[in-house]
């Protein structure tokens, strides 16, 4: 136990360029006193001494604003950054070197017995806000974005965003843990997809009108070839183009 303690203390100078010594980090960072408290409860839990265990998980939460369950098994150097309204449950999971932001809930999903919460392997980040329920398990390696849900396995190496949690393959691609804001939007792209393939099917509709327009003009009306008509097209498309472009910058999330 007390090799784990000491590596819950390195690591926060490792992953935190805010913490400048060792009085701050130990009396300053709920997280670590968090885990220093689990740490203890959990050896209490496995000697199956009652209420105690339970207790302490309590008083933990009261003063770090940080629910573990005494019956969580957390790996060595795991850095619960700020930590406020952070949920691991009982049958959780962590592996070593994992990083958890504030608001994170490693919950179930029901009130199934036995392995109930999920595993998270090593080097994992969860961003804050994640909520990842169920008996599911994370790979190494992977990144959680800020505010996703995730309902479902996830292999290594992989980056997972959005609600519910869609998986982004990065294999092999060595990515810095504390990036966890650089992250694909994977909205944007498929929008981004869309609207080139209506910017696709509306050259192919100009290109039918300028076919049509070869054949004699009284068989069409003449009112859509007129200047003003093609000035309020043109305005009308500037404007949807304009829309677009804001919600692809991010304006409004």
């Amino acid at each position: 136990m007390f090799s784990s303690l000491i590596a819950d203390f390195k690591i926060i100078f490792e992953r935190d360029p805010a913490a400048r010594n060792w009085l701050e980090v130990l009396f300053c960072y709920p997280g670590l006193q968090a885990i220093l408290l689990h740490r203890f409860s959990h050896w209490l839990y496995q000697l199956g001494i009652p209420f105690i265990p339970r207790f302490l998980s309590h008083i933990g939460r009261f003063l770090t604003g940080i629910e573990i369950h005494p019956g969580a098994q957390i790996g060595q150097s795991v850095f619960i950054d700020h930590g406020m309204g952070v949920v691991i449950g009982e049958t959780a999971i962590l592996g070593d070197y994992c990083l958890i932001y504030q608001g994170v809930t490693l919950g179930g999903t029901g009130k199934e017995t036995g392995k109930r919460h999920p595993t998270l392997g090593e080097n994992v980040v969860v961003g804050a806000g994640c909520k990842v329920l169920g008996n599911i398990q994370i790979g190494n390696s992977v990144r959680i974005g800020a505010g996703s849900v995730v309902l479902r396995d996830v292999p290594s190496d992989c980056t997972v965003v959005g609600v519910p949690g869609r998986v982004v393959y990065r294999s092999g691609v060595k990515v810095n843990p504390l990036e966890h804001g650089n992250l694909p939007d994977s909205e944007a792209n498929v929008i981004r997809t869309l609207v080139d393939r209506i910017e696709s099917l509306e050259k192919q509709v100009i290109e039918l009108q300028e076919q049509q327009n070869k054949v004699p003009t009284f068989l069409f009306s003449m009112s859509s070839d007129s200047p003003s008509s093609e000035f309020n097209s043109q305005e009308s498309c500037r404007i949807k183009d304009k829309v677009i472009q804001e919600f692809l910058e991010g304006a409004g999330i």
